[in-house]
């Protein structure tokens, strides 16, 4: 059912500037609340955005008690937000990733992104794992998987509902099939190793494909050497790096259900005599390693994110230089380190600084030799900065 703009949003003198230049989001400080009060609007209630003189913006869905108050979903045009439109950003985004990956297992959506504000889906071959992170994109969740069952035809959909977005906004955190029947465990392939994720328990919809790329570079880098992946969730980075050659894998998690999906995965790919795994905090279990004397040829950091708001950049960039510090004490001379960062507060150069600064401390030096970033299924939007957040930084220990 097409549910068309039912009112005009008006913003003050001036604050068409930023959605003119291709951004998505209004904030409540430029709505020109004297002549469209947001007090009027419920969320989800869609909308056409106009400038102070009448200038069409486009149609946005509202979050009236949220800072960001509306999302566009069409720039430059008045429409609704129906199977029809959502159909349309599907067929776009499908094939930018249709294009790139060999098979189907990638990010499908990703939100403003693909101009679909609020909305994850991920594909598992015939399944997919949908999110809904806001409280205005919730009304629209029956549009959403018609317009997937008609786009891809897959055996089932599963919505996860328990992202921190929803808990933020007090949405219930709940996890539901709706469309056919979906596994506790779905297959996918990546850099031509295979794993299952954990889609109705695992974090966020059960995989990671964000770091790809970068998985992929290991292979020069680990054969014929030892592994530490650190936060190894279900063995993404240590199951790959077995695979491409390295003898000794070892995972490391906080989450001993994590650590058995590793073993499970390691199992599924013949590389179960070359990964082992170790349940316990991060910090704690590689001050342990180290007065074990153990040392790696590679090792792995890909923390969760430390700096979830803006004003945690101190604390967390202390806590990405102590983590950097005790993997390089594990390292061995000439040995690499890969430090990722998925905190999108953390820029780059902030990164790369709190590796030199573990490195000072460490007593050695580092070489960045490469770096990578999200892959293609989760494109940077170039007026939307908060779309960039992943980083990977290689480094040889000299």
């Amino acid at each position: 059912m097409a549910v068309s703009p039912t009112a005009d949003l008006y913003l003050r003198r001036g604050a068409e500037r930023r959605l003119r230049g291709g951004h998505l989001w209004v904030y409540s400080n430029e709505v020109d609340s004297s002549r469209t009060p947001l007090g009027e609007f419920a969320a989800g209630d869609l909308v056409v955005v106009r400038d102070a003189a009448g200038g069409l913006l486009g149609s946005a869905y509202m979050e009236p008690h949220s800072l960001i108050c509306g999302r566009l979903y069409a720039p430059g045009q008045a429409r609704p937000f129906d199977r029809q439109l959502i159909q349309e950003r599907l067929a776009t985004a499908l094939a930018g990733r249709e294009r790139v990956f060999p098979g189907p297992w990638y990010r499908l959506v990703y939100g403003d992104s693909d101009t679909l504000p609020g909305i994850v889906v991920d594909r598992f071959g015939d399944y997919l794992v949908a999110q809904c992170n806001n409280v205005g994109v919730e009304r629209y969740r029956e549009e959403l998987v018609a317009a997937l069952v008609a786009t891809l035809q897959p055996e089932g959909i599963l919505l996860r509902g328990d992202s921190r977005q929803r808990r933020d906004q007090g949405l219930a955190a709940d996890c539901e099939v709706v469309h056919g029947a979906v596994p506790a465990e779905v297959e996918l392939e990546e850099n031509g190793v295979r794993f299952l994720a954990p889609v109705f328990e695992g974090q966020k919809t059960g995989w990671f494909y964000d770091h790809r790329m970068s998985r992929a570079r290991l292979a020069a880098w680990v054969r014929g050497g030892s592994v530490l992946d650190v936060y190894s969730y279900i063995g993404g980075w240590g199951v790959q790096a077995a695979a491409c050659g390295a003898t000794e894998v070892l995972c490391l998690d906080s989450s001993a259900q994590a650590l058995a999906g590793v073993e499970v995965n390691a199992r599924l790919n013949g590389l179960q005599d070359r990964v082992a795994t170790v349940h316990g905090s991060a910090a704690e279990t590689l001050s342990a390693l180290r007065g074990e004397g153990r040392a790696f040829d590679v090792v792995i950091l890909d923390p969760p994110a430390f700096i979830q708001r803006k004003k945690d950049l101190k604390k967390g960039v202390a806590a990405y230089r102590r983590i950097n510090e005790l993997g390089l004490k594990l390292l061995r001379p000439a040995g690499l380190l890969v430090s990722a960062s998925c905190s999108m507060h953390l820029s780059r150069g902030d990164l790369m600084g709190a590796m030199q600064q573990a490195a000072v401390r460490a007593g050695c030096q580092l070489r960045v030799v490469e770096q990578g970033a999200q892959g293609p299924d989760h494109p940077i939007h170039p007026a939307i900065p908060e779309t960039e957040y992943l980083k990977a930084v290689f480094a040889r220990k000299l």
